[in-house]
């Protein structure tokens, strides 16, 4: 550790003049000026004394090196007491990287009582800007989005960046601020000069505010598809249904049956319904006609999933109709603070909300105006040519088509998941449905619940709710051809966050801490006294010691954790959660069986999960279905653990996002630009096709997510096909398209090749087979030359 208080006057005279701090700042302290009222420590960095520069800009600021060990830091401290910053909203700090690179930096602000307060920045290369951190815990969520506007910008004449903070602070109490890099692979420096706090809300109204024009569309970027008026909107949708019906008379000529499947390709058995079979050691869907079928989807093809919530955030919006206004139509209530980890830390999340995507397929495709009747208007002025004129809602049959039409025009041939009912009936392209499976049964966390607690299956509630849930999925569909399968459930918190046993097992942890009451939890116990009868056995196999068997059932008992020396403690929670997942898939399994036999069951949309439940999944789901989010399917799961399962694999979420479209974020497989994500896709679906188990791949979603996020949890991507005024990114699209049709010529040639190869094999096989046969019968003869050789006395 290396302490210096710096010099009072620095004795070094500069070209040019420092810039003026921004109004309402209070500086405290300036690198390249310094005064005795700050202590500076460095630890495993170098803050040279005379090492001031100048900027490209005019700028001068002051050198820090941080050095390429575990965690280097650059540490900020009172001269004496503690700083009171109470009145103060954010603290600042100039700074620049002096990398031709952006640099990942990280603050840490502590008051006395021991409260820390941390920060990420991601510092871009370029000219010095403002860091504001806030000095409350702030992130864009707080603003009702997952994403922020792009940084740094401009308010007042100052680049600034907002960054997040998360923690707590007494801000009476400031104790010390520490910059900090988190294991940096080599030297890496930045450049410092004023830092110091200021108010904070005029900069957060700055950097939120007017984020969204009337089209929904970011106010903060410019890209080729961004649309300026209604003609544009109108003359861009003629043009692309022109390239529509070309790309439709191509898919008019394609070997495909009437549900999508490669009538050239392997023959199957027709049963009616979508099935499953593996041939030639590869898995297929098939379709009702016995034609393979490789599933490309789509998630979420609906009107409805781009409503964003206005509410208290109004400032946010350039320009909202008023009620009176034609496109007020497109207003709505909701509610969506539900409890669960998607809703933690998230402002906004319930009140009025607006449906852009809505009121740009009106301005788009709406009739130019509906006469209104006499009724409605004076009698004076009833005649039709002097009635109001009041322009109609998009039509919703013509949507439906209209986007029926790109799907099969882009090569998909399935709707995913959450898509609209509607598009589903039209007797034109397969679909898929959720099971929603809601009640009153008991749920357990797991410490990762994003979307809730596990289901507790041995609640007999939640056999109730299953069976009512099923019966009305399948009420409407369950003799109709076109669905190819239900979906157990999406993205169950099957174990907790981290790598380590806690999370491994977090599902028997978070069974023991429940009461009695919890079925889950007396199944478990039921478990270890069938098994060591008392709490001296168990105590033995777990090296504890329990007094009393009753102690296991108080609420928040903690198991100790899997051990080398007691391997039966991690045997113990393995088979709870076999016995867990096996009764959770087979109580939805038993209910689909009886009310839509015809029909699959498409897994539970793995995000995260364990072996058990993965296993479980095979053993009671017709297909196993994975949410992978990677550059390809083998890196989101180790394929070759599931070829002992034996079972088809469905991907059901992949993407790729860029943040220059509009929306803030990038999705978590980010891309660098919108050019990227086309090939991108197209080598994720090369990968998948390679892989014998994969029979599908459904890409999420088929709309951008809303600039300020969308109701459910306030995820505001780039990752659409279209965006919100209903324009496709072309250039992905016909990546997309491009991609789709070479997967069904490259699944071709590989099932030519599977075949070859397994006739081979057999043949092989045979010719062994009649070989040894002819061995046998040759030995067993009088005259055969092994006896001819022995006669002779050989």
């Amino acid at each position: 550790m290396i302490r210096r208080t710096l010099p009072a006057v620095f004795a070094l005279m500069f070209a040019a003049p420092l810039l003026a701090a921004p109004a309402g700042q209070q500086t405290l302290f300036n690198f390249v000026r310094p005064a005795d009222v700050v202590q500076v420590a460095t630890q495993d960095a170098s803050l040279p004394q005379s090492n001031a520069e100048q900027t490209a800009e005019g700028e001068v600021l002051r050198r820090v090196t941080f050095n390429p060990v575990a965690q280097p830091s650059l540490r900020l401290t009172p001269q004496t007491g503690a700083w009171d910053w109470s009145q103060s909203g954010v603290m600042s700090l100039r700074l620049q990287s002096a990398m031709n690179w952006a640099v990942t930096l990280y603050v840490k602000i502590q008051s006395s009582d021991g409260k820390v307060l941390v920060s990420r920045v991601d510092l871009p290369a370029g000219p010095a800007q403002t860091l504001l951190v806030p000095l409350t815990p702030s992130s864009p969520l707080s603003q009702g989005m997952k994403a922020g506007p792009p940084m740094p910008m401009m308010v007042d004449g100052q680049r600034i960046l907002l960054a997040s903070s998360e923690g707590q602070l007494d801000r009476s109490q400031v104790v010390s601020v520490t910059l900090s890099m988190d294991h940096p692979k080599v030297a890496q420096s930045i450049m410092l000069e004023r830092f110091g706090v200021q108010d904070g809300e005029a900069v957060t109204r700055a950097v939120y505010g007017s984020l969204v024009d009337a089209y929904g569309q970011s106010s903060r970027a410019k890209w080729p598809e961004k649309v300026a008026t209604d003609d544009q909107l109108k003359t861009a949708a003629n043009k692309e249904q022109q390239q529509l019906n070309a790309w439709l008379a191509e898919r008019g000529r394609a070997s495909l049956d009437t549900f999508g499947g490669w009538s050239k390709g392997p023959a199957f058995k027709a049963s009616g319904f979508f099935r499953t079979e593996k041939r030639d050691g590869r898995w297929y869907l098939v379709t009702p006609e016995g034609h393979p079928f490789y599933s490309l989807g789509v998630n979420t093809v609906t009107a409805d999933a781009a409503r964003t919530y206005v509410a208290g955030r109004e400032g946010m919006f350039q320009s909202l109709p008023t009620n009176d206004e034609p496109l007020a139509r497109y207003y709505g209530e909701g509610d969506n603070r539900g409890g669960n980890g998607a809703d933690q830390g998230r402002g906004f999340n319930a009140g009025r909300w607006y449906d852009f995507y809505g009121a740009n397929l009106q301005r788009t495709y709406g009739q130019p105006c509906v006469v209104a009747t006499a009724a409605t208007v004076d009698e004076a002025t009833a005649d039709a040519s002097a009635a109001p004129c009041v322009p109609s809602a998009f039509d919703e049959k013509r949507w439906a088509g209209h986007t029926l039409d790109r799907l099969q025009a882009w090569g998909f041939n399935t709707l995913g998941n959450w898509s609209a009912p509607a598009l589903g009936l039209n007797d034109r392209v397969p679909y898929t449905l959720p099971l929603s499976i809601v009640g009153d049964y008991t749920s357990i966390s797991t410490g990762n619940d994003w979307w809730g607690g596990m289901p507790d299956p041995f609640d007999p509630r939640f056999a109730m709710a299953t069976e009512r849930a099923v019966a009305i999925a399948a009420r409407d569909h369950r003799d109709d051809p076109w669905l190819i399968g239900y979906f157990a459930d999406n993205e169950l918190a099957w174990a907790g966050p981290g790598d380590d046993p806690k999370a491994r097992y977090a599902l028997a942890y978070g069974t023991l801490k429940m009461t009695t009451d919890v079925p889950a939890k007396r199944a478990f116990l039921k478990q270890l006294r069938d098994k060591y009868r008392n709490q001296a056995g168990l105590s033995k196999a777990w090296g504890i010691d329990l007094p009393a068997w009753e102690l296991m059932e108080d609420p928040g008992f903690v198991p100790p954790l899997p051990s080398a020396e007691y391997p039966e403690i991690e045997a113990d929670f393995k088979y709870f959660q076999k016995v867990f997942a096996d009764t959770y898939f087979k109580t939805i399994s038993d209910s689909l069986k009886w009310h839509a036999p015809n029909h699959l069951l498409l897994g539970g949309r793995f995000a995260i999960s364990t072996p058990e439940a993965v296993g479980a999944c095979a053993q009671y789901c017709d297909v196993l279905s994975f949410n992978l989010y990677t550059l390809k399917p083998q890196e989101g799961y180790d394929f070759a653990q599931l070829q002992a399962l034996d079972k088809p694999v469905l991907v059901t979420e992949f993407n790729f996002g860029s943040r220059d479209r509009g929306p803030f974020w990038a999705g978590v497989t980010e891309v660098a630009r919108e050019e990227d994500r086309g090939p991108a896709y197209a080598n994720f679906v090369k990968q998948a096709v390679s892989e014998p188990s994969i029979v599908g791949v459904h890409w999420f979603q088929y709309l951008d997510q809303p600039v300020t996020g969308r109701l459910l949890d306030g995820e505001n991507g780039h990752f659409g096909l279209v965006g919100i005024t209903d324009l496709p990114f072309q250039g992905f699209v016909d990546s997309v398209r491009k991609a789709n049709l070479q997967a069904v010529d490259q699944l071709r040639k590989t099932a030519e090749k599977a075949r070859v190869g397994a006739e081979k094999a057999q043949s092989a096989s045979a010719g062994e087979e009649g070989g040894k046969a002819a061995h046998e019968a040759k030995a067993s003869a009088p005259d055969s030359h092994v006896g001819g050789h022995s006669g002779n006395g050989h």
